[in-house]
């Protein structure tokens, strides 16, 4: 009975302290914070292996908010268990420069393990931290002990289970069958324009059971003890599990049970008179509460102590495996460049087949690297080494994703926030689309998430428009914190590589051909392709103008170079590996590379305005700005004139109409 009691007692202060950040905010989300409030507090503190003071140990459960809306109610019991979210914290919920943000931020708050607010992403952020779980502990565990045995819990919405990469996650995870994940599906029949049935007739338990979860379903999302009970059931369930609690969103206001109490904050009266029947001042906290929520921080450094006695055991009687593990806990490898692929001026494969190669080499000495592509392995070359990953092989490390490239991004971003991974993920530029907001968020989060883009440009040919991206390198050059590289030839493949490896808090897009391209670089002359941009082509004598290009137009530049040079003009050519990369040098090497003249050429075969920044009103842009065409790639190249002769001409009109 006095477990009881103090349940109740912890749920009411949830619940208050949610209104009074919402309130004091004048914004916020009462409805969530409300109706799941026993649900969170069922799993924060009598089941969650977490610790305040042990923010990265790698064998913590995770707790993934894929409902982001609820995070007054994850500050809360934060809060309560103890890190470090003050009473300050909370009263400055959704203010500038807070560390309780609107939507939950990683890095900004502790014990937030993932930004989520965009519905589904964090479903799909929970089953990438549920493989990387399976893959660590299927191969770190040994018969006589564990050092890797956690959970991933993740609560739900409504609105997270319509979106399209929640249905791609939760396919990938039972298909894997990731049976420590476990989903706290919040279920109150209410959006926020309608009441559910209006928009969503699924039968949730036949779907989910059909692709491979267990199902509990809690009638009373009130009662903690049942709540409590249905997560015991699933934490021994040999597939993932999927628990639906019926709430009532709003849980105990006049707003109760409607769209109304979803997205805007109760009357202040109102809330008072929840602190009025709770009792103590504005954001207090009950010692008696305070004391029971004490057991979490004992309970999780008593697991942390000994999971250490486990570590300890694990590094005498299995000394190589208990060094490797510490070496992806501390993200730590080192790479001999010089056992990467080298190519000399004959070599003349796409890109995409250069990249593989050297992926592959890298494979070998970084064991952090764990990816793979959306049914693309074999087109996009981002087949590693270490075998299949599959719920019989968790030990491996090549990821068949199936066509899932949403979900195929934001478990990658699991992968990268759970801590051991390097993460990669691949599919053709085009459908790149079909992942832009795990991208952001990778960016957003300063994830080493590393994706690959093959089949770059018009130059797929016979697939045609669809096939042909266009916008998608300025789409992508448009986000901030990513590193984007369209690489020339082999010898920028691997700069591009090594950059991405080098720099762990940003994501970074390897944008590659499908075509064969020429070797333009040498060892020596691409020394400074790590600065972004970089001459490839120096003048001669007299600087007449500059072609500024990336990827296969590199070649194709330095062609039209040389023809202009036979007409008397004497031209740089300087190759754009990566523009966020050059943007960030000095200002001194920026100008020595691209003075500030007119007679400037910027050549892409692609949408280029990113490019406009280094040009003047007299320069000449050459992109493209409709959709491609099908056909032969090298006839719809010339077709849209990016040939010698078009170029030259157009470079040719430039110089004299600046004279």
């Amino acid at each position: 009975m006095e477990n009881q009691f103090l349940d109740d007692l912890s749920v009411k202060t949830l619940r208050v302290l949610s209104l009074e950040q919402i309130n004091n905010a004048a914004s916020g989300h009462p409805g969530i914070a409300l109706g799941a409030a026993p649900a969170i507090h069922a799993l924060f503190k009598h089941h969650l292996k977490i610790s305040p003071k042990r923010l990265n140990w790698i064998d913590r459960d995770r707790f993934v908010l894929s409902a982001g809306h609820g995070s007054s109610l994850l500050y809360s019991v934060l809060h309560l268990a103890q890190f470090n979210i003050t009473k300050y914290d909370l009263k400055n919920f959704r203010q500038i420069d807070s560390i309780t943000p609107g939507h939950p931020e990683f890095k900004m708050t502790d014990g937030v393990e993932a930004a989520t607010g965009p519905l589904g992403q964090g479903i799909a952020n929970a089953v990438g931290m549920a493989l990387a779980e399976s893959h660590l502990s299927a191969k770190f565990n040994k018969k006589d002990i564990k050092v890797i045995d956690h959970y991933t819990y993740c609560l739900c919405s409504d609105g997270d289970l319509q979106e399209g990469i929640a249905n791609e996650a939760l396919s990938f995870a039972g298909h894997n069958n990731l049976h420590k994940l476990i989903l706290l599906y919040d279920s109150n029949d209410i959006q926020l324009d309608s009441e559910l049935n209006y928009t969503f007739s699924e039968d949730i338990k036949t779907k989910i059971e059909s692709i491979g979860f267990n199902y509990i379903k809690v009638e009373n999302g009130e009662l903690v003890d049942d709540i409590d009970v249905a997560i015991t059931e699933a934490r021994k369930s040999n597939k993932p599990t999927m628990i639906e609690i019926k709430t009532l969103i709003g849980k105990g206001s006049t707003l109760e049970d409607s769209t109304k109490v979803h997205g805007a904050p109760l009357s202040s009266n109102e809330v008072l008179d929840f602190r009025a029947n709770l009792g103590g001042e504005e954001f207090s906290v009950s010692d008696e509460v305070s004391n029971y929520y004490e057991d979490i921080k004992i309970a999780g450094e008593f697991e942390f102590k000994a999971w250490e006695s486990n570590m300890k055991y694990f590094s005498v009687h299995y000394e190589k495996e208990y060094m490797e593990l510490m070496n992806l806990i501390n993200n730590k490898y080192d790479v001999d460049f010089s056992k990467l692929p080298t190519y000399d001026k004959d070599y003349n494969k796409a890109t995409r087949v250069s990249s593989g190669e050297v992926l592959f080499e890298l494979s070998k000495q970084i064991p952090q690297l764990f990816g793979g592509a959306a049914d693309l392995a074999s087109s996009t070359k981002t087949i590693i080494d270490g075998g299949i990953y599959t719920k019989r092989h968790r030990e491996n490390r090549n990821i068949l994703y199936g066509v899932r490239e949403h979900a195929m991004g934001a478990i990658s971003n699991g992968l990268a926030l759970h801590q051991g991974f390097i993460p990669f993920a691949s599919t053709f530029f085009v459908f790149s689309d079909y992942l832009k907001p795990a991208i952001r968020l990778s960016a957003l989060m300063g994830l080493q998430v590393i994706y690959l883009f093959t089949h770059d440009s018009i130059a797929v040919g016979e697939d045609g428009p669809t096939h042909e991206p266009i916008e998608q390198i300025t789409m992508l050059r448009s986000i901030p914190n990513i590193n984007v590289f369209r690489p020339a030839d082999a010898n920028e493949v691997k700069v591009a590589w090594q950059i991405a490896l080098e720099d762990t808090n940003k994501p970074s897009a390897i944008i590659l051909t499908r075509q064969n391209v020429d070797m333009v670089t040498t060892d020596s002359t691409v020394a400074n392709a790590v600065k972004g941009c970089y001459i490839v082509k120096k003048e001669v004598k007299k600087l007449d103008g500059i072609i500024i290009c990336s990827g296969s137009e590199v070649s194709l530049a330095i062609k039209s170079a040389e023809a202009l040079k036979k007409k008397g003009y004497d031209i740089r050519v300087c190759s754009m590996l990566s523009m966020n990369v050059f943007d960030s040098q000095s200002e001194e090497y920026k100008s020595s590379v691209i003075p500030d003249i007119d007679n400037i050429m910027a050549l892409e075969m692609s949408e280029g305005s990113h490019y406009y920044k280094y040009l003047s009103k007299k320069s000449t842009p050459y992109f493209i700005n409709t959709f491609g065409k099908s056909g032969k790639g090298n006839e719809v190249i010339k077709d849209f004139k990016y040939d010698v002769e078009n170029i030259v001409l157009s470079f040719e009109k430039m110089i004299k109409n600046n004279k």
